[in-house]
Formats: structure tokens, C-alpha cells, sequence
């Protein structure tokens, strides 16, 4: 009789022996501390990159920061505050790279302008100087990343050898990155930009962008040129020539149609300090499209050291104009009159807002010439209800002077981009005078084909609070250095024909 049957022992096979287990567990608590250190490697550069990885880069006379971070797409991203940012498909990988435009270094402008041949050797400089400044930006990264890692390593391990390797594996992240950015380099991405903020809004600029865009040699080119012809504006205002007036002689810097250029503060503040001016008046379009990024733009009103009169013009939202109103120093007018330095100055603001682009070279209509000439009115009523003499009124559009004839000695305007000195009406004692743009016609100003001047006017006022005589002064756009005073006396034959000094901005009527 056979015995029972013997069933396999299957049991025995499945179940891993001791050694095996041994193994298994070994693998996986070494993969664990892999992947913990990989975690911990991963924040140090988060971490580091977050609190330091970034580097100051002087570009010619400029200053930039450079900084990196991680990222899901790679690109680069360009900052141009208060305008937005443009957005650059330049590589692959990990790392974003941000270049955040500042100002001009006063100190390197200086420098430049005492040495004769300093302007051509930065302008030769600039490519060089975006190289070294991304050399150091990228050992910065690796070094900040590296210590980051290691320091949070340290808290969590509190021994060397993780220690180490969360410094060295935070390294070959950063290296990693940064090695595949540099091999997927993509310079003719510059021609495919994505514009975020008011550049949106900004088609003109798009078209410049891609003009000098067209290969990377011409880029440099341009770049160099840029930094070149700023630096030679700024050479040229720093030796303007000084009118001593009478003592008790009060001076008035008339300003306008800034258009948000950057460049045009400094220029105000050379004419401020070295004409001795009283007060700064603005007759409007500060901005270009009234947003709350472009207030930003207005901050420099408050490191003026006299006061700035200001007005809105149609390019200026209500904004706009709190945000001038902010600053410290600054006075706003709309349908109303203030006592500045010693003289009373009347003003109102610009009743429309047409920003939009679109509207390029239609003709004021006739409802809006009506509104124009009854803003225009109401102003001249409350110079009629002030009961005490006024000597300069504020409008933004020449058009709604029309009603102040022989009731203010000066009404100061811009709008047109184009600098007229004439009598508002015949027989009246009314002076017209209407600005150019002090901003050289905004951004758009910087790449034209003919380049844009700068205009400003210095008004001298006598003790009796009467207008004896005014400086033009034109500062030479961009690829031009020259910087020109017309001296005019009242009395001489003052009414000329118009200076254009740049095309007005393309909206209703001008600018």
C-alpha cells in the first residue's frame, strides 16, 4: 500500500533565505539614502539659488543683475522695469537665466567721460562684459548651491559623508544644468521673443527687437553702439553751458512728453543742478500707456530737489497722476492754481485718455476739439476767479490754449512733439509756448531712423515775475553727441517756425 504523497515543497522556494533578504534590504535602504541625499541636494539649490544666486554685472556704463534659478523649460528672461519683460526661447535644461536692466552707474559714467577714448573702449567692452558677468554668475551658482546643500545636509546627517555627498551632488546638478543650457544655445531666439507686461502693448519695440536681432554679430554691434551714443549724451550734458542770471532772477525748466525714457531724468537733473532751477514743470505724457507698472517711472520726480509741477496729458491716467501726486516734491494741477517758486502757475489736466496705438495719425475730430477748447475754458475761468495775478498756465494739447488769450502772460504746452514759440493771438499779450519732447519721443526714440533730440527749455523770470528770456536746449538723440543752447529774448522776434524734435506719439491728434 502506498504511503500518503508527498506534496513539493513550494515554501521553500518562494521564501527568500536570510542572505537574500539581507541583500534585498540592503539595496533598498541604500537607494533610500540615495534618494534622500538627491532630495537634499535638490533643496540646497533651490535654496542657494534662491538667496544668492546672483551677481551684479557692470555692461559699459551700466548696471545689470544676473540671476539664475531652476525651471521646467529653460529661457532667458529679460526685466525692463516699469515696461514688462521679455521672455527668450535661448536654451534647454533646468536653469532660467534673468537679466534685470538697472540704471546707469554715475560713478563709471564719470570715469568715462574724463577719458577721451574710455566711450569707444566700453562700447568695445560690452559683449566681453555679458561674458564675464555670466562666467561669474555660473561659479557663484555652483558655489552657493554647494554650500546650501551641505549646510542642510550637516543639520539632518550630522555626519561627513552625507555631508559631502549632498555638497558634491548639489554641484553636478548646477554643473549638469548649466552644461546642457550651454550645448542647447539658441542665439536666433532673440528674433522670437515673448512679451509680457506693457510691452504687449509695444509693437514698434517688437520691430526693433527684431531689427537688430538678425544675427548675434550685428546684436553686439548694436548693443556696443547703444551703450556708446547714451554715454555720449550724457558727456555732453555734463559741460552744458551756465547762464548767470540777475540775482532774484527765478528759473523755470519746462519738460515734456517724457514717454517713460529713462534716460531723460538724468538729463533733468544736470539742467536742475547746474542752471540753479526753482521749480520743474511738466506739461504731461509721462507715461505711455497710464498702467500701474509704469508708475513706477515717476519715482525719480522725488530725488529732484525742487519742486515739479505737473500736469496730465492723454497718455496719463487718473493713476498716473496719484502716483506724481506721491511723490514729495511734486505739485498737481488740474483746474487749479499753486504759488511755486514765487510765481503762480495755473493748470489742468488733458480731458482725454488715448493711449491706444491704433488711432496712429487720425485727426482730431471736431467733438474732441470742442472738449479741448471747453477744458481749455474752464481753466481760463478759474484763472478769471482767483482774484491775484498769474503768471504761466498749464495745457497739455496747444488746442485748449485757445481761451487764456489775454489772460496769462505764458501758457506752456506740449502734446505735438514739436518745440513753437508764438503769440497765442495777435495783438494779445499772451506767449505760447509749446515743447518738444524732452524724452526724445519715448523708447520709440532709441532705434528711429533719425534720431530723436531731447528738448527741454530753462524760462527766466525777473523780480516783477515777468518772462525776460528762455534757453532752448536740445540734447543730441541717440548716435549723436552734439548738445545745443538757443538763447532767446523777449522782445526779439520769437515767433519761429516749428522745431520738430521727434514724431508725436501716435494717437489722436499727437500724442
Amino acid at each position: 500500500m502506498d504511503g500518503p504523497e508527498k506534496q513539493p515543497d513550494t515554501a521553500a522556494g518562494d521564501d527568500p533565505t536570510p542572505a537574500a533578504r539581507s541583500r534585498l534590504r540592503g539595496l533598498l535602504r541604500r537607494t533610500g539614502s540615495a534618494l534622500a541625499i538627491l532630495a537634499v541636494a535638490v533643496a540646497g539649490v533651490a535654496l542657494g539659488l534662491l538667496l544668492a544666486g546672483r551677481v551684479n554685472a557692470d555692461i559699459g556704463p551700466f548696471r545689470a543683475e544676473l540671476s539664475v534659478g531652476p525651471s521646467l523649460t529653460g529661457d532667458t528672461k529679460v526685466n525692463i522695469p516699469p515696461l514688462g519683460s521679455l521672455v527668450l526661447d535661448t536654451h534647454q535644461g533646468p536653469s532660467q537665466l534673468t537679466v534685470k536692466l538697472g540704471e546707469l552707474d554715475q560713478g563709471r559714467v564719470e570715469a568715462l567721460i574724463d577719458d577721451p577714448t574710455g566711450i569707444t573702449r566700453a562700447t568695445q567692452s560690452v559683449v566681453g562684459d555679458i561674458q564675464r558677468g555670466l562666467m561669474r554668475l555660473g561659479f557663484r551658482a555652483a558655489a552657493v548651491s554647494m554650500l546650501a546643500a551641505m549646510i542642510l545636509a550637516g543639520l539632518i546627517y550630522r555626519r561627513a559623508r552625507p555631508v559631502a555627498a549632498s555638497g558634491l551632488t548639489a554641484l553636478a546638478l548646477v554643473l549638469g544644468s548649466l552644461g546642457i543650457g550651454a550645448l542647447t544655445i539658441r542665439p536666433q531666439s532673440i528674433e522670437e521673443p515673448r512679451y509680457e507686461g506693457l510691452l504687449v502693448n509695444a509693437p514698434a519695440l517688437i520691430g526693433d527687437v527684431q531689427k537688430i536681432a538678425s544675427d548675434y554679430n550685428k546684436y553686439a554691434e548694436q548693443l556696443q553702439r547703444l551703450v556708446g551714443n547714451v554715454s555720449r549724451i550724457y558727456a555732453t550734458v555734463s559741460t552744458l553751458p551756465v547762464y548767470e542770471p540777475q540775482e532774484g532772477t527765478t528759473r523755470i525748466l519746462h519738460v515734456s512728453d517724457l514717454h517713460l525714457n529713462p534716460a531723460a531724468w538724468p538729463v533733468i537733473r544736470t539742467i536742475v543742478e547746474q542752471y540753479r532751477i526753482d521749480a520743474v514743470i511738466d506739461t504731461g505724457d509721462i507715461t505711455d500707456w497710464g498702467s500701474e507698472p509704469e508708475a513706477s517711472y515717476v519715482a525719480s520726480i522725488g530725488l529732484l530737489d525742487v519742486p515739479y509741477v505737473y500736469i496730465r496729458g492723454n497718455h496719463d491716467s487718473s493713476p498716473t497722476q496719484a502716483a506724481v501726486a506721491s511723490q514729495p516734491n511734486a505739485v498737481v494741477l488740474d483746474n487749479e492754481i499753486a504759488d511755486v517758486a514765487g510765481l503762480t502757475v495755473a493748470g489742468i489736466g488733458d480731458p482725454r485718455f488715448t493711449p491706444d496705438k491704433e488711432t496712429a495719425g487720425r485727426e482730431t475730430t471736431e467733438e474732441e476739439q470742442a472738449r479741448l477748447a471747453a477744458t481749455g475754458a474752464r481753466l481760463d475761468a478759474t484763472v478769471d476767479a482767483a482774484g491775484r495775478p498769474v503768471q504761466i498756465a498749464l495745457v497739455h494739447d496747444p488746442k485748449m490754449a485757445g481761451p487764456l488769450a489775454g489772460d496769462v502772460p505764458v501758457v506752456l504746452a506740449g502734446h505735438t512733439h514739436n518745440r513753437e514759440v508764438r503769440e497765442l493771438e495777435p495783438g494779445l499779450p499772451t506767449l505760447l509756448m509749446t515743447q518738444g519732447s524732452s524724452g526724445g519721443a519715448g523708447l520709440r526714440g532709441l532705434e528711429s531712423e533719425e534720431p530723436v533730440p531731447l528738448a527741454l527749455s530753462v524760462l527766466y523770470f525777473d523780480e516783477t515775475k515777468s518772462l525776460q528770456a528762455y534757453d532752448d536746449i536740445r540734447v543730441g538723440g541717440t548716435g549723436q553727441s552734439q548738445v545745443t543752447l538757443e538763447r532767446h529774448l523777449i522782445g526779439d522776434t520769437i515767433a519761429a517756425q516749428p522745431t520738430p524734435t521727434g514724431a508725436p506719439s501716435p494717437s489722436p491728434g499727437g500724442s
